[in-house]
């Protein structure tokens, strides 16, 4: 194991950023919310405005991280960009919810969804047992060399979207069970303005959660300041388009009352897509989709412990690199983490009370947009916000009702977040007495 590098070898292509964006974008989310929308939105129109607009803000969203990603060129994300902006602790505290339970927990989600999953193609698979198997045969191919992993990554993601179109271009075909119009109707507009679509819109808004992915590895992209527009871009608009199509699919195939209330919405749907055997095959798809997702998670969570131990003495032993450049250590760590979780089964109760926490960093970074660009206006923007300020604007509208309905449902898990987000604060002071050089501020321009 070597020492931190000065400077971070740039291995990673813009195709793999890409495809670390869609693979964390496209996880359970799209096979499980449906269920919980058709109930009180009866209406193909209502369904598919609610996913574009849950779309609209995410890009909103993506493009504001990338201006932010090419100014700040540094892997890290939000404790990165946060740190820089506002306060170091503040940062520091971003960073410590998102190494530990945002990423950890999802990618433990994840990997018992993809347990559960297989049991439906091979009902005698103990659920536990494969989910603990796919995240140890994941992390190898993050360990090894750069290439290896990108092109893993690569091939998982492309043949994720390419089934994913297959069940598009099924459903095309598929007789339809009932009448249903995506144009709109009478009524669509109250349905739209409605409690249900604003309540579905929170859930909508988690299942597009991953835009931001490619800004985490910022320092370890060739030509950042083209490859993370391009990548957070793109990747939110072939998501958004994937997204439409299915649920157009779901809605189309299968009855929505069949639908209504079911948590596996896909498995429901897929004995009108494939026959008799659909459940199976539905069941088998969405597991060779959640490799991806393992992966593209498990990839990035590292990089954010290796920057946060490459600015604090304390925390040092983190930001260890293999000769190749892959953070070894932090990639081990968030593999234990993740173990833990599976083993305890506490990963969701992790992943809830973090939900307010991580979703408050998200406003912070894109309201830094226009922090930054009142206290450093000269600084340079290789890219900036297309739409600004109505774009910046229109994600911080969406998110602050988000975290307010967060606090009206979850207002236990929400507090608990904010404890954990304390414990970070009390952390970074006790390993904050002799910052490495890395972090002194940059010059003012």
């Amino acid at each position: 194991m070597s020492a931190i590098p000065p400077s971070p070898t740039r291995r990673i292509s813009g195709l793999t950023a890409t495809s670390i964006v869609v693979a964390n974008m496209i996880g359970t989310g799209i096979f499980t919310s449906l269920g919980f929308q058709v109930g009180g939105l009866p209406s193909g129109f209502a369904i598919l405005m609610l996913w574009l607009v849950g779309g609209i803000c995410a890009l909103c969203g993506a493009l504001c991280y990338a201006e932010l990603a090419t100014a700040l060129p540094r892997s890290g994300g939000e404790y990165h960009f946060l740190g820089s902006i506002y306060h170091p602790s503040l940062g520091f505290m971003a960073g410590w919810v998102s190494a530990t339970a945002g990423f950890s927990a999802p990618v433990a989600m994840a990997a018992m969804a993809f347990g559960k999953y297989l049991t439906g193609v091979w009902p005698g698979v103990p659920p536990l047992l494969a989910s603990l198997a796919v995240v140890w045969l994941a992390t190898p191919m993050l360990l090894g060399d750069a290439k290896l992993g990108s092109r893993f990554q690569n091939a998982s993601t492309l043949l994720k979207v390419v089934l994913i179109l297959g069940v598009i271009v099924i459903g095309c075909f598929a007789a339809s069970t009932h009448t249903v119009s995506f144009l709109p109707r009478p009524g669509d507009g109250k349905l739209i303005a409605s409690g249900p679509f604003a309540v579905s819109l929170v859930w909508v808004m988690f299942s597009y959660s991953g835009w931001n992915a490619s800004t985490y590895i910022a320092g370890e992209l060739r030509n950042p300041s083209r490859m993370i527009p391009l990548s957070v871009g793109l990747g939110t608009l072939l998501v958004m388009g994937l997204y439409l199509a299915v649920n157009a699919v779901f809605v189309r195939s299968t009855p929505l009352a069949e639908m209504a209330g079911k948590v596996e919405v896909a498995l429901t749907a897929g004995p009108y897509l494939f026959g008799a055997a659909g459940t199976k095959i539905m069941a088998g798809l969405i597991c060779v989709g959640l490799v991806s997702t393992i992966s593209a998670m498990m990839w990035i969570g590292p990089r954010v412990m290796v920057v946060m131990g490459e600015d604090l003495r304390g925390l040092r032993w983190f930001a260890g690199r293999s000769h190749q450049g892959t953070p070894v250590r932090a990639t081990l760590v968030q593999f234990g983490l993740v173990n833990l979780f599976l083993l305890t089964s506490s990963f969701e109760q992790v992943g809830t009370c973090a939900m307010f926490v991580l979703q408050l960093c998200s406003f912070l970074t894109v309201m830094g947009v226009f922090v930054l660009r009142h206290k450093r206006p000269g600084l340079l923007r290789p890219y900036r916000t297309w739409g600004y300020p109505v774009t910046p604007l229109i994600f911080l509208a969406v998110s602050a009702w988000m975290l307010w309905n967060i606090v009206l449902s979850k207002p236990l898990e929400s507090l608990i977040g904010l404890g954990t987000a304390s414990v970070g604060l009390i952390l970074y002071l006790l390993s904050a007495k002799k910052p490495s050089s890395s972090v002194s501020p940059p010059p003012q321009p």
